[in-house]
């Protein structure tokens, strides 16, 4: 493999069976990539793109010619990456109106490229009229030209638009390989790789940002601080919270997914299954969470867990966000010095 394909970490059947689709001339006209966020969905289609229309002149893709660094900057004329938009509560939406101006540029001959390629991510975003309407260009696609979609899970999409595509489905990453890839590519003190790799959940995209960012570990500690306020708090106290998060609608899936990682290793210590190899993500939180997990029940711990999980559904199809809040917060055991 050349070293462009090598730079994807630990999805090598998938390389492969791309690599070795432009090999022996199969290449599909469409295919939906799915996977958890951050997980490197974007990155494969962005390199079997560069493959695809790479000019160097050994193994493809090069990552070395103009095809190839265009592609990587998302500048090439005929590679069209396209992205959900997003709305003021932080939801993301893929109109109609972004779906037909693709389908124009799709059906003009390409300028440079073997192939025109459209790289639409985040495709369970898609509106039903956007999908239909992208449903034509999969049943009648314009000739030398890929698709190439990313989602979280093919049962997200409508049954007609995943089934028409090669699905490709990418794993979280064993923490172990995480962590050796910020060591040894990425430069990530050990120390530092190490919480990474298990805060990343098997996501290697969301650790090298991390790494490279530390306002996200910055926003992390925000959000565990509201969480502990909410616990630490009363009833009144902890609606007075629910009014103040419900004021930055952008931030709250962010801040529950935040919750529900914390609250499903508090899960795993009430429940004692620790022994049993279930591995903990928020691993410089485990003091902590350990003396919780004391004074919780087990059902206490997987109740908070639940509803954790049913308020961020419940944002995500516009329910009323603080009364989600207040809802959530009343699920959360109450502090005897508080009563």
């Amino acid at each position: 493999m050349s070293n462009t394909w090598n730079q994807i970490i630990g999805h090598d059947w998938a390389v492969q069976l791309l690599a070795g689709a432009i090999e022996h001339n199969r290449v599909g006209h469409a295919y939906l990539i799915t996977g958890p966020e951050y997980v490197g969905k974007a990155t494969l289609a962005r390199t079997f793109a560069q493959a695809l229309n790479c000019t160097g002149s050994g193994e493809r893709p090069c990552g070395q010619c103009r095809a190839c660094h265009l592609i990587a900057a998302d500048r090439h004329p005929d590679v069209r990456l396209v992205e959900p938009e997003v709305s003021g509560r932080g939801k993301l939406t893929l109109k109609i109106e972004t779906i037909r101006e693709l389908q124009k540029d799709l059906n003009l001959s390409a300028y440079e490229a073997r192939r025109k390629v459209a790289i639409l991510t985040r495709f369970d975003a898609a509106t039903i009229g956007a999908s239909n309407a992208f449903l034509k260009t999969l049943e009648e696609p314009p000739n030398k030209v890929v698709l190439l979609l990313t989602a979280t899970d093919a049962d997200t999409l409508l049954p007609t638009i995943s089934s028409r595509c090669r699905t490709i489905g990418l794993r979280p990453l064993p923490t172990d390989l995480i962590e050796q890839a910020l060591t040894t590519r990425h430069h990530v003190p050990d120390e530092d790789a190490h919480l990474l790799a298990h805060l990343a959940d098997g996501r290697i995209g969301w650790a090298i940002q991390a790494a490279a960012d530390s306002a996200i570990l910055e926003a992390r500690a925000e959000h565990l601080n509201w969480l502990r306020e909410a616990l630490d708090g009363n009833r009144v106290a902890r609606f007075a919270l629910a009014d103040k998060l419900a004021r930055k609608p952008e931030l709250l899936p962010a801040i529950l997914q935040t919750w529900l990682s914390w609250q499903r290793d508090l899960t795993v210590l009430a429940q004692g299954v620790t022994r049993s190899g279930v591995p903990l993500t928020n691993i410089d939180q485990q003091t902590e969470l350990e003396r919780l997990a004391r004074a919780w029940t087990p059902q206490q711990a997987l109740a908070s867990l639940k509803q954790t999980n049913l308020a961020l559904w419940q944002l995500e199809r516009n329910a009323n966000t603080r009364l989600v809040l207040e809802n959530l917060f009343l699920i959360f055991p109450q502090r005897v010095h508080h009563e």
